[in-house]
Protein backbone atom coordinates (compact mmCIF):
# COMPACT_ATOMS: atom_id res chain seq x y z
CA UNK A 1 0.00 0.00 0.00
CA UNK A 2 1.38 3.40 -0.95
CA UNK A 3 1.85 5.96 1.79
CA UNK A 4 -0.94 8.53 1.94
CA UNK A 5 -2.51 11.24 4.08
CA UNK A 6 -6.00 11.22 5.61
CA UNK A 7 -7.52 14.61 6.39
CA UNK A 8 -10.30 15.34 8.89
CA UNK A 9 -11.60 18.79 8.00
CA UNK A 10 -13.23 20.36 9.90
CA UNK A 11 -12.98 18.92 13.39
CA UNK A 12 -16.53 19.02 14.73
CA UNK A 13 -18.16 19.90 18.05
CA UNK A 14 -15.34 22.17 19.20
CA UNK A 15 -14.98 25.98 19.19
CA UNK A 16 -13.12 27.33 16.17
CA UNK A 17 -11.76 25.91 12.94
CA UNK A 18 -9.10 23.24 12.72
CA UNK A 19 -8.21 20.13 10.79
CA UNK A 20 -6.30 16.91 11.44
CA UNK A 21 -3.91 15.20 9.07
CA UNK A 22 -2.99 11.56 9.56
CA UNK A 23 0.11 10.53 7.65
CA UNK A 24 0.32 6.81 6.93
CA UNK A 25 3.38 4.71 6.22
CA UNK A 26 3.64 2.37 3.23
CA UNK A 27 1.92 -0.38 5.26
CA UNK A 28 -1.13 1.80 5.96
CA UNK A 29 -0.30 2.38 9.63
CA UNK A 30 -0.53 5.84 11.19
CA UNK A 31 2.96 7.29 11.32
CA UNK A 32 2.17 10.87 12.29
CA UNK A 33 -0.88 12.87 13.39
CA UNK A 34 -1.17 16.63 13.61
CA UNK A 35 -3.84 19.15 14.60
CA UNK A 36 -3.57 22.14 12.28
CA UNK A 37 -5.04 25.39 13.58
CA UNK A 38 -5.53 27.29 10.37
CA UNK A 39 -7.19 30.53 11.46
CA UNK A 40 -5.17 33.62 12.40
CA UNK A 41 -6.37 36.45 14.63
CA UNK A 42 -4.04 39.22 15.75
CA UNK A 43 -5.17 40.10 19.29
CA UNK A 44 -1.73 40.30 20.88
CA UNK A 45 -0.61 42.66 18.15
CA UNK A 46 -3.54 45.01 17.90
CA UNK A 47 -3.70 45.44 21.68
CA UNK A 48 -0.52 47.46 21.28
CA UNK A 49 -1.26 51.17 21.51
CA UNK A 50 -4.41 50.74 23.59
CA UNK A 51 -4.54 51.77 27.24
CA UNK A 52 -4.64 48.89 29.72
CA UNK A 53 -8.00 50.09 31.07
CA UNK A 54 -9.58 48.91 27.82
CA UNK A 55 -8.13 45.43 27.90
CA UNK A 56 -10.93 43.68 29.85
CA UNK A 57 -13.38 44.69 27.12
CA UNK A 58 -11.03 44.17 24.17
CA UNK A 59 -9.50 40.80 25.02
CA UNK A 60 -12.83 39.20 25.92
CA UNK A 61 -13.69 39.59 22.22
CA UNK A 62 -11.15 36.84 21.55
CA UNK A 63 -13.99 34.38 22.10
CA UNK A 64 -17.74 34.13 22.51
CA UNK A 65 -17.56 30.92 24.54
CA UNK A 66 -15.09 31.90 27.28
CA UNK A 67 -15.12 35.73 27.29
CA UNK A 68 -15.49 35.86 31.08
CA UNK A 69 -12.11 34.18 31.52
CA UNK A 70 -10.31 36.76 29.38
CA UNK A 71 -12.31 39.55 31.01
CA UNK A 72 -11.17 38.55 34.49
CA UNK A 73 -7.56 37.66 33.66
CA UNK A 74 -7.20 41.00 31.90
CA UNK A 75 -8.65 42.88 34.88
CA UNK A 76 -6.21 41.07 37.18
CA UNK A 77 -3.33 42.16 34.96
CA UNK A 78 -4.69 45.70 35.27
CA UNK A 79 -4.73 45.36 39.07
CA UNK A 80 -1.04 44.46 38.91
CA UNK A 81 -0.25 47.49 36.75
CA UNK A 82 -2.04 49.70 39.29
CA UNK A 83 -0.31 47.86 42.12
CA UNK A 84 -3.55 47.37 44.07
CA UNK A 85 -5.48 44.64 45.83
CA UNK A 86 -9.21 44.73 45.09
CA UNK A 87 -11.74 44.88 47.93
CA UNK A 88 -13.14 41.63 49.36
CA UNK A 89 -16.52 42.32 47.75
CA UNK A 90 -14.99 43.02 44.34
CA UNK A 91 -13.05 39.76 44.55
CA UNK A 92 -16.19 37.83 45.48
CA UNK A 93 -18.15 39.35 42.59
CA UNK A 94 -15.38 38.43 40.15
CA UNK A 95 -15.36 34.91 41.57
CA UNK A 96 -19.14 34.73 41.25
CA UNK A 97 -18.91 35.60 37.56
CA UNK A 98 -16.13 33.05 37.12
CA UNK A 99 -18.13 30.30 38.84
CA UNK A 100 -21.12 31.13 36.63
CA UNK A 101 -18.81 30.74 33.63
CA UNK A 102 -17.79 27.29 34.87
CA UNK A 103 -21.40 26.26 35.47
CA UNK A 104 -22.48 27.15 31.93
CA UNK A 105 -19.28 26.25 30.04
CA UNK A 106 -18.79 22.77 31.53
CA UNK A 107 -22.50 22.07 31.01
CA UNK A 108 -22.26 23.09 27.36
CA UNK A 109 -19.29 20.86 26.68
CA UNK A 110 -20.28 17.71 28.53
CA UNK A 111 -24.01 17.55 27.95
CA UNK A 112 -24.25 19.00 24.45
CA UNK A 113 -20.89 18.43 22.74
CA UNK A 114 -19.22 15.40 24.34
CA UNK A 115 -22.08 13.26 25.64
CA UNK A 116 -23.43 12.21 22.19
CA UNK A 117 -20.29 10.06 21.78
CA UNK A 118 -20.98 8.41 25.13
CA UNK A 119 -24.76 8.09 24.79
CA UNK A 120 -24.91 6.84 21.19
CA UNK A 121 -21.44 5.32 20.83
CA UNK A 122 -18.51 6.47 18.76
CA UNK A 123 -19.59 4.39 15.75
CA UNK A 124 -23.13 5.78 15.63
CA UNK A 125 -24.26 7.68 12.55
CA UNK A 126 -23.26 11.36 12.55
CA UNK A 127 -26.89 12.11 11.67
CA UNK A 128 -27.91 11.13 15.21
CA UNK A 129 -24.64 11.47 17.14
CA UNK A 130 -25.16 15.16 17.88
CA UNK A 131 -27.15 17.54 20.04
CA UNK A 132 -30.29 17.13 17.93
CA UNK A 133 -30.12 13.36 18.35
CA UNK A 134 -29.59 13.84 22.08
CA UNK A 135 -32.73 16.00 22.30
CA UNK A 136 -34.70 13.31 20.49
CA UNK A 137 -33.37 10.46 22.63
CA UNK A 138 -33.54 12.19 26.02
CA UNK A 139 -35.40 15.51 25.84
CA UNK A 140 -35.52 15.94 29.63
CA UNK A 141 -31.74 15.64 29.93
CA UNK A 142 -31.28 18.11 27.08
CA UNK A 143 -33.66 20.57 28.74
CA UNK A 144 -31.76 20.33 32.02
CA UNK A 145 -28.46 20.94 30.24
CA UNK A 146 -29.86 24.02 28.49
CA UNK A 147 -31.32 25.27 31.78
CA UNK A 148 -27.93 24.87 33.45
CA UNK A 149 -26.24 26.89 30.73
CA UNK A 150 -28.96 29.53 30.88
CA UNK A 151 -28.66 29.85 34.66
CA UNK A 152 -24.91 30.45 34.51
CA UNK A 153 -25.39 33.03 31.78
CA UNK A 154 -28.09 34.81 33.77
CA UNK A 155 -25.60 35.50 36.58
CA UNK A 156 -23.08 36.81 34.04
CA UNK A 157 -25.74 39.04 32.48
CA UNK A 158 -26.86 40.42 35.85
CA UNK A 159 -23.30 41.37 36.81
CA UNK A 160 -22.02 42.45 33.40
CA UNK A 161 -25.06 43.62 31.44
CA UNK A 162 -24.72 40.90 28.78
CA UNK A 163 -24.52 37.11 28.70
CA UNK A 164 -21.60 37.31 26.27
CA UNK A 165 -18.82 39.92 26.44
CA UNK A 166 -19.88 41.41 29.80
CA UNK A 167 -18.77 44.74 31.23
CA UNK A 168 -18.11 44.14 34.92
CA UNK A 169 -14.48 43.74 35.96
CA UNK A 170 -12.21 46.78 35.73
CA UNK A 171 -8.63 47.34 36.87
CA UNK A 172 -9.03 47.95 40.58
CA UNK A 173 -12.31 46.13 41.09
CA UNK A 174 -15.74 45.88 39.45
CA UNK A 175 -18.20 48.50 38.24
CA UNK A 176 -21.51 47.06 39.48
CA UNK A 177 -22.72 45.88 42.87
CA UNK A 178 -25.03 42.90 43.35
CA UNK A 179 -28.52 43.59 44.67
CA UNK A 180 -29.99 41.55 47.50
CA UNK A 181 -32.96 40.71 45.26
CA UNK A 182 -30.70 39.21 42.58
CA UNK A 183 -28.69 37.31 45.18
CA UNK A 184 -31.84 35.75 46.64
CA UNK A 185 -33.14 34.88 43.17
CA UNK A 186 -29.94 33.02 42.33
CA UNK A 187 -29.82 31.28 45.70
CA UNK A 188 -33.26 29.87 45.00
CA UNK A 189 -31.89 27.99 41.99
CA UNK A 190 -28.80 26.47 43.54
CA UNK A 191 -30.36 23.14 44.58
CA UNK A 192 -31.44 22.50 40.97
CA UNK A 193 -28.01 23.50 39.68
CA UNK A 194 -26.24 21.08 41.99
CA UNK A 195 -28.74 18.29 41.24
CA UNK A 196 -28.19 18.51 37.47
CA UNK A 197 -24.42 18.25 37.88
CA UNK A 198 -24.94 15.24 40.14
CA UNK A 199 -27.10 13.72 37.38
CA UNK A 200 -24.29 14.31 34.90
CA UNK A 201 -21.88 12.55 37.25
CA UNK A 202 -24.24 9.59 37.50
CA UNK A 203 -24.35 9.32 33.69
CA UNK A 204 -20.60 9.56 33.38
CA UNK A 205 -19.87 7.08 36.15
CA UNK A 206 -22.32 4.60 34.65
CA UNK A 207 -20.42 4.88 31.36
CA UNK A 208 -17.11 4.44 33.19
CA UNK A 209 -18.37 1.31 34.94
CA UNK A 210 -19.44 -0.24 31.63
CA UNK A 211 -16.36 0.91 29.68
CA UNK A 212 -13.50 0.45 32.13
CA UNK A 213 -11.04 -0.72 29.50
CA UNK A 214 -11.88 2.13 27.13
CA UNK A 215 -11.55 4.72 29.89
CA UNK A 216 -8.20 3.30 30.94
CA UNK A 217 -6.71 2.93 27.47
CA UNK A 218 -8.18 5.61 25.19
CA UNK A 219 -5.55 8.26 24.32
CA UNK A 220 -3.76 7.52 27.57
CA UNK A 221 -0.22 8.75 28.09
CA UNK A 222 2.00 10.14 30.87
CA UNK A 223 2.59 13.88 31.07
CA UNK A 224 3.23 16.66 33.54
CA UNK A 225 0.25 18.69 34.85
CA UNK A 226 -0.06 22.42 35.59
CA UNK A 227 -2.63 24.35 37.60
CA UNK A 228 -3.30 26.84 40.38
CA UNK A 229 -3.55 25.71 44.02
CA UNK A 230 -4.16 27.52 47.29
CA UNK A 231 -1.50 27.56 50.06
CA UNK A 232 -2.75 24.18 51.31
CA UNK A 233 -2.58 22.61 47.85
CA UNK A 234 -6.34 22.63 47.25
CA UNK A 235 -8.04 23.34 43.93
CA UNK A 236 -8.07 27.11 43.28
CA UNK A 237 -9.64 28.70 40.22
CA UNK A 238 -9.43 32.48 40.71
CA UNK A 239 -6.42 33.16 42.93
CA UNK A 240 -3.48 30.99 43.81
CA UNK A 241 0.00 29.97 42.80
CA UNK A 242 1.24 27.64 40.10
CA UNK A 243 2.03 24.01 40.80
CA UNK A 244 3.58 21.71 38.19
CA UNK A 245 3.45 17.99 38.91
CA UNK A 246 5.52 15.33 37.15
CA UNK A 247 3.94 12.37 35.37
CA UNK A 248 5.15 10.17 38.22
CA UNK A 249 3.38 12.32 40.79
CA UNK A 250 6.17 14.29 42.41
CA UNK A 251 6.10 18.09 42.35
CA UNK A 252 8.39 19.82 39.87
CA UNK A 253 7.44 23.40 40.73
CA UNK A 254 5.57 24.48 43.86
CA UNK A 255 3.78 27.73 44.77
CA UNK A 256 5.27 29.66 41.86
CA UNK A 257 4.07 33.27 41.85
CA UNK A 258 1.89 33.76 38.79
CA UNK A 259 3.88 36.81 37.71
CA UNK A 260 6.90 34.51 37.45
CA UNK A 261 5.27 32.06 35.02
CA UNK A 262 8.02 32.77 32.48
CA UNK A 263 10.61 31.36 34.89
CA UNK A 264 9.21 27.87 34.29
CA UNK A 265 7.47 28.06 30.88
CA UNK A 266 8.69 28.82 27.38
CA UNK A 267 6.86 28.95 24.04
CA UNK A 268 7.72 27.55 20.63
CA UNK A 269 6.18 27.71 17.17
CA UNK A 270 5.92 25.12 14.39
CA UNK A 271 5.47 25.76 10.68
CA UNK A 272 2.27 23.67 10.40
CA UNK A 273 0.04 25.49 12.90
CA UNK A 274 -0.71 29.04 14.00
CA UNK A 275 -1.06 27.85 17.60
CA UNK A 276 1.93 28.21 19.92
CA UNK A 277 3.48 25.27 21.81
CA UNK A 278 4.32 26.13 25.44
CA UNK A 279 6.50 23.69 27.39
CA UNK A 280 8.28 23.31 30.72
CA UNK A 281 11.66 24.86 30.07
CA UNK A 282 13.64 22.67 32.49
CA UNK A 283 12.74 19.57 30.45
CA UNK A 284 13.06 21.19 27.02
CA UNK A 285 10.96 20.78 23.89
CA UNK A 286 9.01 18.56 23.33
CA UNK A 287 9.85 16.52 26.44
CA UNK A 288 8.48 19.34 28.59
CA UNK A 289 4.90 18.79 27.43
CA UNK A 290 2.29 19.21 30.15
CA UNK A 291 -1.49 19.32 30.43
CA UNK A 292 -3.88 21.89 31.90
CA UNK A 293 -7.64 21.96 32.44
CA UNK A 294 -10.00 19.80 34.53
CA UNK A 295 -7.95 16.58 34.45
CA UNK A 296 -4.73 18.45 35.16
CA UNK A 297 -6.21 20.52 37.98
CA UNK A 298 -7.46 17.41 39.77
CA UNK A 299 -4.12 15.67 39.26
CA UNK A 300 -2.29 18.73 40.59
CA UNK A 301 -4.51 19.37 43.62
CA UNK A 302 -4.44 17.66 46.99
CA UNK A 303 -8.07 18.38 47.77
CA UNK A 304 -11.30 20.28 47.03
CA UNK A 305 -12.78 22.39 49.80
CA UNK A 306 -16.53 22.06 49.07
CA UNK A 307 -18.25 18.96 50.52
CA UNK A 308 -19.94 17.34 47.50
CA UNK A 309 -17.15 18.00 45.01
CA UNK A 310 -14.61 17.11 47.69
CA UNK A 311 -16.23 13.69 48.05
CA UNK A 312 -16.18 13.16 44.27
CA UNK A 313 -12.55 14.27 44.18
CA UNK A 314 -11.61 11.45 46.56
CA UNK A 315 -13.38 8.96 44.29
CA UNK A 316 -11.53 10.39 41.30
CA UNK A 317 -8.18 9.95 43.04
CA UNK A 318 -8.91 6.25 43.58
CA UNK A 319 -8.77 5.73 39.81
CA UNK A 320 -5.06 6.41 39.80
CA UNK A 321 -4.48 4.26 42.88
CA UNK A 322 -1.98 6.79 44.16
CA UNK A 323 -0.66 7.71 40.70
CA UNK A 324 -1.74 10.25 38.09
CA UNK A 325 -5.01 9.69 36.21
CA UNK A 326 -3.75 9.69 32.61
CA UNK A 327 -6.64 8.71 30.32
CA UNK A 328 -7.92 11.57 28.18
CA UNK A 329 -11.54 10.47 28.61
CA UNK A 330 -11.24 11.19 32.33
CA UNK A 331 -11.28 14.88 31.41
CA UNK A 332 -15.06 14.50 31.31
CA UNK A 333 -15.23 13.10 34.85
CA UNK A 334 -12.97 15.89 36.13
CA UNK A 335 -15.03 18.48 34.23
CA UNK A 336 -18.24 17.41 35.97
CA UNK A 337 -16.57 17.43 39.40
CA UNK A 338 -15.45 20.99 38.71
CA UNK A 339 -18.96 21.94 37.59
CA UNK A 340 -20.29 20.63 40.90
CA UNK A 341 -17.56 22.56 42.75
CA UNK A 342 -18.47 25.74 40.86
CA UNK A 343 -22.13 25.30 41.83
CA UNK A 344 -21.22 24.81 45.48
CA UNK A 345 -18.89 27.81 45.40
CA UNK A 346 -21.62 29.92 43.80
CA UNK A 347 -23.89 29.13 46.71
CA UNK A 348 -21.15 29.88 49.26
CA UNK A 349 -20.42 33.24 47.65
CA UNK A 350 -24.11 34.20 47.50
CA UNK A 351 -24.60 33.27 51.16
CA UNK A 352 -21.93 35.78 52.22
CA UNK A 353 -23.71 39.05 53.09
CA UNK A 354 -20.60 41.02 52.13
CA UNK A 355 -21.19 40.18 48.47
CA UNK A 356 -23.90 42.87 48.31
CA UNK A 357 -21.62 45.61 49.62
CA UNK A 358 -21.01 48.67 47.43
CA UNK A 359 -17.32 48.83 48.37
CA UNK A 360 -16.25 47.49 44.99
CA UNK A 361 -13.28 49.47 43.63
CA UNK A 362 -9.94 51.01 44.53
CA UNK A 363 -7.71 53.36 42.54
CA UNK A 364 -4.07 54.31 42.15
CA UNK A 365 -2.18 57.14 40.49
CA UNK A 366 0.95 55.04 40.01
CA UNK A 367 1.52 52.64 37.09
CA UNK A 368 3.86 49.65 37.16
CA UNK A 369 5.64 48.88 33.89
CA UNK A 370 4.03 45.47 33.55
CA UNK A 371 1.23 43.38 34.95
CA UNK A 372 0.34 39.69 34.88
CA UNK A 373 -3.13 38.27 35.44
CA UNK A 374 -3.64 34.51 35.79
CA UNK A 375 -6.82 32.54 36.43
CA UNK A 376 -8.05 29.04 35.74
CA UNK A 377 -10.41 29.24 32.77
CA UNK A 378 -12.77 26.26 32.31
CA UNK A 379 -10.35 24.82 29.74
CA UNK A 380 -7.22 25.46 31.82
CA UNK A 381 -4.67 28.01 32.98
CA UNK A 382 -5.01 31.42 31.31
CA UNK A 383 -2.20 34.00 31.38
CA UNK A 384 -2.44 37.68 30.40
CA UNK A 385 0.83 39.65 30.51
CA UNK A 386 0.97 43.34 29.54
CA UNK A 387 3.85 45.79 29.30
CA UNK A 388 2.88 49.51 29.44
CA UNK A 389 4.51 52.91 29.20
CA UNK A 390 4.15 55.70 31.78
CA UNK A 391 0.78 56.65 30.33
CA UNK A 392 -0.58 53.12 30.67
CA UNK A 393 -0.45 52.41 26.94
CA UNK A 394 0.20 48.78 26.00
CA UNK A 395 3.63 48.32 24.43
CA UNK A 396 3.50 44.54 24.27
CA UNK A 397 1.05 41.80 25.21
CA UNK A 398 1.48 38.07 25.69
CA UNK A 399 -1.53 35.82 26.15
CA UNK A 400 -1.19 32.09 26.79
CA UNK A 401 -4.49 30.22 26.76
CA UNK A 402 -5.39 26.72 27.89
CA UNK A 403 -5.56 25.20 24.42
CA UNK A 404 -2.01 26.38 23.74
CA UNK A 405 -0.78 24.80 26.99
CA UNK A 406 -2.45 21.57 25.82
CA UNK A 407 -1.19 21.78 22.24
CA UNK A 408 1.52 19.14 22.55
CA UNK A 409 -0.79 16.91 24.58
CA UNK A 410 -3.67 17.17 22.09
CA UNK A 411 -1.37 16.19 19.25
CA UNK A 412 -0.15 13.24 21.31
CA UNK A 413 -3.74 12.19 22.07
CA UNK A 414 -4.86 12.25 18.44
CA UNK A 415 -1.80 10.25 17.38
CA UNK A 416 -2.58 7.55 19.96
CA UNK A 417 -6.26 7.43 19.00
CA UNK A 418 -5.39 7.24 15.30
CA UNK A 419 -2.70 4.62 15.84
CA UNK A 420 -5.04 2.38 17.81
CA UNK A 421 -8.23 2.76 15.78
CA UNK A 422 -7.61 4.00 12.23
CA UNK A 423 -7.14 1.14 9.77
CA UNK A 424 -6.54 2.47 6.29
CA UNK A 425 -7.46 -0.75 4.50
CA UNK A 426 -11.01 -0.54 5.88
CA UNK A 427 -11.57 3.07 6.84
CA UNK A 428 -14.83 3.97 8.60
CA UNK A 429 -16.34 7.21 9.88
CA UNK A 430 -16.31 5.80 13.41
CA UNK A 431 -12.54 5.39 13.27
CA UNK A 432 -12.05 9.03 12.36
CA UNK A 433 -14.61 10.12 14.94
CA UNK A 434 -12.42 8.55 17.61
CA UNK A 435 -9.67 10.96 16.63
CA UNK A 436 -12.13 13.82 17.10
CA UNK A 437 -13.26 12.33 20.42
CA UNK A 438 -9.65 12.56 21.61
CA UNK A 439 -9.64 16.26 20.73
CA UNK A 440 -13.02 16.91 22.36
CA UNK A 441 -11.72 15.54 25.66
CA UNK A 442 -9.68 18.72 25.94
CA UNK A 443 -12.58 21.03 24.94
CA UNK A 444 -10.21 23.15 22.82
CA UNK A 445 -11.03 26.75 21.98
CA UNK A 446 -9.22 27.47 18.74
CA UNK A 447 -10.31 31.10 18.44
CA UNK A 448 -8.63 31.76 21.79
CA UNK A 449 -5.50 29.91 20.74
CA UNK A 450 -4.60 31.72 17.51
CA UNK A 451 -4.27 35.35 18.50
CA UNK A 452 -0.50 35.70 17.88
CA UNK A 453 0.85 37.34 14.75
CA UNK A 454 3.38 35.35 12.78
CA UNK A 455 4.28 33.73 9.49
CA UNK A 456 3.50 30.28 8.21
CA UNK A 457 4.62 28.85 4.87
CA UNK A 458 1.87 28.80 2.24
CA UNK A 459 1.69 26.06 -0.37
CA UNK A 460 -0.76 26.20 -3.31
CA UNK A 461 -1.22 23.13 -5.50
CA UNK A 462 -2.92 22.96 -8.91
CA UNK A 463 -4.60 19.57 -9.37
CA UNK A 464 -5.98 17.88 -12.45
CA UNK A 465 -9.44 16.29 -12.47
CA UNK A 466 -7.80 12.96 -11.59
CA UNK A 467 -5.94 14.48 -8.61
CA UNK A 468 -2.50 14.71 -10.28
CA UNK A 469 -0.38 17.66 -9.11
CA UNK A 470 0.19 19.86 -12.15
CA UNK A 471 1.96 22.77 -10.51
CA UNK A 472 3.00 24.03 -7.05
CA UNK A 473 3.67 27.48 -5.62
CA UNK A 474 5.36 28.01 -2.25
CA UNK A 475 5.71 31.23 -0.25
Amino acid sequence: MAAKTITINPVTRIEGHGKVTLQLDDKGNVDRAQLHVIQLRGFEKFCEGRVFWEMPLITERICGICPVSHHLASAKAGDAILGVQVTPTAKMLRQLMQMAQYVQSHALHFFLLASPDLVFGMDASPATRNVVGLIGANPELAKKAIWLRSFGQSIIETLGGKKVHPNHAIPGGVNTALSAEARDRFLGKMDDTIAIYQLGLDILKDFQAKQKELMADFATFPSAYLGLVDPAGNLELYDGKLRLRHAKGFILEEQVLTERYASILEERVEDWSYMKFPYYKMMGYPAGAYRVGPLARLNVADGITTPLAGKEFKEFKKIGNGAMVEGSLYYHYARLIEGLYAAEMTRELLQNDQICSTDIRVSSTEYNEEGVGVIEAPRGTLIHHYWVDRSGVIQKANIIVATQHNNLAINRAIYLAARDYVKAEKLTEGMLNRVEVAIRCYDPCLSCATHAMGQMPLSVELLSASGQVLDQLHS
